[in-house]
């Protein structure tokens, strides 16, 4: 019995016994596994966060943005331009257009990408990517959001389209009358000492993820573009594109001089149809370069397509029924020119501005831009063929300024976000439309102090026009040894 009750007694205190080893062999292992915690916790803090790579859906919608301004140009702006000539200059147009294209998407590659987004000064950007040198698949581009990337290749050929459909967007001012190697040497100095600069000017700076505090803001700013840096908006290419282009020709137009038989003969639209679809192909083709602008797929890309729409559709109207007002019947032709004109001014607001203030900028635009093709080219005294400055022109400047008003909150805006407080900052209206004016007066003196110079060069060196009697033949014929119609 006392056998027993010892062996009671012993199990009795070894079960008692168990949950302290237990617990002292947790704590041991505990006490074993903290260092490994702590220099795995060590090592996740020193090693250095991922590098953003570019989104799958951010790559493809930019790739369909960027067809679509090749459709804007071609054929779009070519065919707008083509009907809007007489028959015997149709292809003479097309020609122009189609190989500005070619030639300015060439050197864009080899000189123009790095002189307007390299690195550099206020007005131009540095050699390092000079013949895209050092560029890979794996290279990229920053966007407007903090850790997101696009693939640099990507921006390349987005950013070309916009070079050159702007160098072609110039030759409706002298259609007609210049000749083809004098348009191409053009092209080719505007491209480079206009173009490029404001491009760099007003779009240029280090990223949103160079900008974690003020300091940080204060080195980016000083960096950055001169138009930038002074605060100037321009979503899609308000004044790089749309004015910068309307004060090339304005200036081409007076230095070519007019067309022989101006004001005397009927120089009508020989094919109106054909203008129409190249307006239509231009309102497709809008789409991707004010959505793309944004370089992502986000609601911002959305905001600006439908800005894009209505604005549009406001403009349109708006030339209509104030042409027909004035002229007693409203015209394909003045529905067409009202449509360019709202795409025009909604370029730089286009994604800054809410849908209503979209609507506002498009009713100014069809009116304003209906006396700028009408009573201002009186005024101004120019031969402007195709309406170059009074549409583009005139239409980037509305657009420009309006946007420093529209992108008031209060008006439905987006406001200015603030990279260094991560939200949309105070928003001063007084001090935005000054920067605006900034940029609008930036693109005017700058470019055609550039066209004047440009124009002057190629006049002393291959001559502008074409002799009268091939300009009365037909440029066509004269220069390109074709026919656009055999009847």
């Amino acid at each position: 019995m006392r056998k027993l009750f010892a062996i009671l007694m012993l199990a009795v205190g070894l079960a008692g016994a168990a949950p302290v080893l237990a617990e002292e062999k947790a704590a041991s292992a505990a006490e074993a596994a903290a260092p490994a915690a702590v220099v795995a916790a060590a090592a996740a803090e020193a090693a250095p966060a991922a590098a953003p790579v570019p989104n799958k859906g951010d790559t493809a919608w930019m790739t369909v943005a960027t067809v679509l301004v090749i459709l804007m140009t071609i054929p779009g702006l070519a065919m707008f331009y083509g009907g809007l000539v007489r028959a015997k200059n149709m292809l003479s147009v097309l020609m122009q257009v189609f190989v500005i294209f070619s030639l300015i998407s060439v050197l864009w590659a080899l000189y123009g990408y790095t002189l307007a987004f390299g690195g550099g000064g206020a007005f131009y950007g540095g050699l390092d990517k000079l013949f895209l040198k050092g560029i890979t698949v794996d290279s990229v581009a920053a966007t407007f959001s903090k850790g997101v990337v696009i693939s640099e290749l990507t921006f390349i050929a987005f950013q070309a389209t916009f070079a050159a459909i702007t160098c072609a967007l110039i030759v409706g001012a002298f259609a007609e009358r210049m000749k083809f190697s004098a348009v191409l040497l053009f092209s080719v100095i505007w491209f480079t000492f206009a173009y490029l600069p404001m491009a760099h000017m007003v779009w240029y700076w280090d990223g949103p993820d160079a900008i974690t505090d003020a300091a940080s803001l204060e080195k980016v700013t000083a960096a950055a573009g001169w138009l930038w840096a002074k605060g100037a908006l321009d979503f899609a290419g308000g004044t790089v594109v749309h004015i910068n282009a309307g004060v090339a020709g304005l200036v081409g137009a007076y230095l070519v001089g007019k067309r022989v038989g101006y004001g005397k003969e009927s120089m009508a639209p020989h094919s109106l149809t054909t203008t129409m679809i190249g307006a239509s192909l231009l309102w497709v083709g809008w789409f991707g370069f004010n959505a793309g602008s944004n370089l992502e797929a986000t609601g911002t890309a959305a905001l600006a397509f439908l800005n894009t729409l209505v604005a549009t559709g406001a403009a349109t109207l708006s030339w209509t029924l104030a042409e027909w007002l004035l002229k007693g019947k409203p015209s394909m032709l003045g529905s067409a020119s009202g449509a360019v004109a709202g795409l025009v001014a909604i370029t730089p607001a286009c994604g800054f501005v809410g849908p209503m203030g979209a609507i506002v900028i498009g009713l100014v635009a069809g009116a304003v831009c209906l006396w700028g093709v009408n009573g201002l080219k009186k005024l101004l005294g120019a031969d402007d063929a195709l309406d170059v400055f009074g549409v583009h022109g005139v239409g980037g400047i509305v657009g420009a300024i309006l946007t420093g008003v529209f992108v008031s909150p209060d008006l439905g805006g987006t406001g200015v976000y603030d990279y260094v407080a991560n939200k949309v900052g105070e928003f001063n209206m007084g001090a935005q439309i000054v920067s605006q004016l900034w940029g609008v007066g930036t693109a005017i003196v700058w470019s055609g102090v550039v066209s004047f110079v440009a124009f002057k060069i190629v006049d002393l060196t291959i001559g502008l026009r074409v002799p009268e009697e091939e300009e009365r033949e037909g440029l066509d014929i004269t220069s390109h040894g074709e026919s656009a119609y055999h009847y």
